[in-house]
């Protein structure tokens, strides 16, 4: 721990070592980038002794790995949380003040690593500080991007998507480990090759495209218990960089065909897959980054055991969502065709070693591919694939004969597609959900046949947060003062931060924390003038919703009864009406036209509304760029309340609502996703919940009896905020700049039915619970006693929790002890 070992004066020598080292100037002649790496490679040193005592620990206690599998890994900047974990965080703050250092600017040299878009990476990231922090052996396992998804910009209201290049100027903790580097391969044939010495058929993968995955190790700091594991991140390479004898006869492209492979590979986090070369390029990198983990997984086993039957004794793996699927097959190919098991022993041991985490409830989002795509490019896996399915079909047949609606239902590859949900529900041990009512829909819906053919594989993992980043030090003012009345236990053991529910109703505790609360709405109002320009009123409610742009999670529906209210305050400018700002922040996918549309709708209604002198200030509407987790950590300790309004049934489980519940925010939403828990936690009083329940939703849905045009026709605010998408009030005129979102509700286009997401059918519920929010507000005890409340029970949603949990039920680790 550097805490304990921590030496000022040799902090500030290894600083400007590092700066004369690295830049050959003087600390006075360094940039603050420059200074920002001197302290990082400072702080790596320690970091590493920790990690060769980890690594050591790990191969003399011989403990089973977990193996984290995921496409996305949103782990945000690592100065600050490194330091935390390290509990050296104000050390090397006073360190940097007496050199004349702001270690807050210094932070602020960091990119965000473009490694993830939304909660699916966020939760890995959290996971694995957790995993950390609990002393469980694990590794991360992804894609070095080069770009991410993208870096949002905001032009004119839309969104335009530019390079993220986070790699700019190198990222000081990461290690590339060349040594460790895997060939994968993509396309070609499969021909079967009879061995006389063993008698057996192999199967050899001819004509293929290869490349070489290099790992980037980064370093997972466990919080004061010198404890680093490591998230390992692929970077493609061509095994031959360039082909002088193609040069030489002319052919230019062959020349660098298997460069430019590599990197197409690992450019971007999700490349737009409205077209047949982006799907295809998706698949590679899913196929990339697993087999080359697989591998690496198999040999890091093998380096120390000799029996590769048992790998399922020290080796699991979590495939987080559909992404890392072929995990599956990619085990079998390599115990089958490398290891030399037959079909009977290599199917044991990877359905003992394979757990799948479900992340969405709508079947039709449950990956797929053709079946041309997917036999082209990964032959042998898909070889494999079809041997999964012929086997599980048998099984089906058997248990349900003549029943071939349950083969249609469950079948591995069927009409043209391979379904990858399916594969991994076959080829794992373990199915989670990431809510109660999630998995409970997954069961009673979604995977219904596989529940009931296989009922021991499914079991809920209700999805969880690190405190350590989202409160200790996003929001330092907070975790002080939960710290001076409820002690430092809740760092490690978030429950304990309950005992503050005590002061809930004590009004100088009242009164601290709603002054804490302005502070950090002060800091980030000043974030807000500096990125967009725009004056907000800290006295006003920060009304926040942040979260990926998509059509359930009803961003759409903020926007419309924004414009409602505008339309009200036009109407009569002296009603009653508590200031507000609202706050969005939100990257949509590129190629989903209308969730930018809806950027530009939330951009327009805020050109119009913060322009408009009459409504003297009382709405203020702020979209902010780029949203990522270091302006994250800067939100959610400003939030008053926290807009959670997905489509009931449709939120898995969300982790922004349990990070703003931690912040002492308010939540405003539908009874969905881990909603419902935080509810049962804080209690329905201490929150605002409107809507359609989930079981109403999947009624209307099933019956097709919901009708949005009979709430346009009888409800006039409704018709009115409806007809203003196309009467041009916030387009300068244009009257089909939004067409198709006014289509979306009442007429749709490419889509199965109008407003698939209830949004007209729960707007004036919405609108109702708007204004219940006005009224507590104005009770400022009220409201600070229920924001304490959230704070005190937010225990439940660390994601420490979540993590044993897993341990306990699925993964059966073992803690290694690191010894000083």
């Amino acid at each position: 721990m550097l805490n304990a070992e921590f030496n000022k004066e040799t902090f500030k020598n290894s600083v400007k070592e590092n700066v004369k080292m690295l830049y050959r100037k003087n600390l006075e002649e360094a940039s603050q980038q420059e200074i920002y790496q001197a302290v990082c490679y400072a702080v790596k040193d320690v970091i590493i002794d920790n990690w060769l005592k980890t690594q050591k620990a790990m191969d003399e206690q011989d403990p089973k790995i977990l193996y984290y599998m995921s496409m996305e890994f949103l782990m945000g900047r690592a100065l600050g949380n490194n330091l935390i974990n390290l509990t050296a965080y104000k050390q090397v703050q006073e360190a940097l003040d007496e050199m004349g250092l702001n270690l807050n600017l210094l932070e602020d040299q960091e990119r965000d690593p473009a490694l993830g878009n939304g909660g699916l990476g966020r939760l890995a990231a959290c996971f694995l500080d957790s995993l950390a922090t609990l002393g469980y052996p694990a590794y991360g396992c992804g894609i070095r991007y080069k770009y991410g998804m993208f870096k949002q910009q905001i032009r004119d209201g839309y969104q335009v998507e530019v390079p993220d290049n986070w790699l700019k100027h190198g990222y000081p903790f990461e290690l590339k480990r060349p040594e460790y580097a895997k060939e994968v391969k993509f396309g070609g044939y499969v021909a079967q090759e009879y061995d006389e010495t063993t008698g057996r058929v192999n199967f050899v993968q001819k004509d293929y495209q290869s490349v070489n995955a290099i790992p980037y190790d980064m370093p997972i700091v466990g919080y004061d218990n010198d404890v680093v594991n490591t998230l390992t991140i692929w970077d493609a390479e061509a095994i031959q960089d360039f082909s002088l004898d193609s040069f030489d006869k002319g052919d230019y492209h062959k020349a660098v065909e298997q460069e430019n492979l590599a990197k197409t590979i690992v450019e971007v986090l999700y490349p737009n897959d409205n077209h047949y070369e982006g799907k295809e390029l998706r698949l590679k990198q899913q196929y990339f980054f697993i087999s080359a983990s697989v591998q690496r997984a198999v040999a890091k086993y093998k380096k120390h055991h000799d029996d590769i039957i048992k790998l399922y004794e020290k080796v699991t793996f979590q495939l987080n969502d559909t992404h890392p699927t072929v995990a599956v097959p990619e085990l079998m190919r390599i115990l089958m065709d490398v290891e030399g098991l037959g079909w009977d022993e290599a199917w044991e041991i990877t359905t003992k070693t394979c757990a799948y985490t479900n992340h969405t409830i709508m079947a039709e989002a449950l990956e797929k591919w053709p079946v041309d795509l997917f036999s082209r490019l990964l032959p042998r896996i898909y070889q494999i694939v079809e041997e999964i399915n012929r086997r599980f079909l048998i099984q089906v047949r058997e248990q349900y004969p003549g029943d071939e609606e349950k083969v249609r239902q469950m079948a591995v590859i069927y009409d043209g597609q391979v379904h990858m949900a399916r594969l991994a529900i076959v080829g794992g041990y373990s199915v989670n959900g990431v809510a109660k009512l999630h998995t409970e829909i997954l069961k009673k819906q979604t995977l219904k046949d596989f529940y009931e053919m296989t009922p021991e594989k499914f079991n809920n993992k209700t999805n969880g947060i690190t405190q350590r980043r989202f409160l200790l030090h996003g929001n330092p003012l907070l975790a002080d003062w939960v710290t001076e009345y409820a002690g430092n236990g809740w760092i490690t053991d978030l429950p304990k931060i309950k005992k503050i529910a005590e002061l809930a109703d004590d009004t100088q505790a009242q009164k601290e924390f709603m002054e804490i609360k302005h502070k950090n709405k002060v800091r980030l109002a000043k974030y807000i003038k500096e990125h967009n320009g725009i004056d907000v009123d800290p006295n006003s409610i920060f009304d926040v919703q942040v979260k990926r742009l998509h059509e359930y999670k009803r961003q759409f529906m903020n926007i419309l009864h924004i414009m409602y209210l505008y339309d009200r305050l036009k109407k009569n400018p002296d009603m009653p009406f508590y200031p507000r700002t609202f706050i969005f922040g939100a990257k949509a996918s590129a190629g989903y036209e209308r969730a930018k549309a809806i950027i530009k709708l939330i951009n327009s209604v805020g050109d119009v509304v913060n322009n408009d002198p009459t409504i003297k200030g009382k709405i203020k509407v702020v979209f902010i760029e780029d949203y990522r987790v270091s302006n994250a950590e800067l939100i959610f300790a400003a939030a008053d309340v926290s807009e959670q309004i997905s489509t009931a049934s449709k939120e898995a489980s969300g982790t922004g609502n349990m990070k703003f519940m931690l912040n002492g925010a308010l939540t405003l939403g539908t009874m969905d996703g881990a909603n419902v828990e935080i509810v049962e936690e804080v209690g329905k009083e201490n929150a605002f919940i409107f809507g359609l329940s989930a079981d109403q939703v999947i009624e209307y849905e099933n019956n097709y009896t919901y009708d949005p045009m009979s709430y346009f026709i009888h409800d006039q605010d409704i018709h009115n905020v409806v007809m203003d998408l196309i009467s041009g009030r916030y387009s300068n005129g244009d009257t089909m700049m939004f067409r198709d979102l006014y289509d979306s509700l009442l007429t749709p286009k490419n889509a199965p039915r109008p407003d698939m997401y209830f949004t007209l059918a729960d707007f004036k519920s919405y609108a109702a619970a708007q204004e219940r929010v006005e009224d507590k507000y104005r009770n400022t005890s009220a409201w600070a006693r229920s924001a304490i409340l959230n704070t005190a029970h937010s225990g439940k949603f660390t994601s420490d929790r979540t993590i044993q949990q897993y341990v306990d039920d699925i993964w059966h680790l073992d803690k290694i002890t690191v010894r000083k």
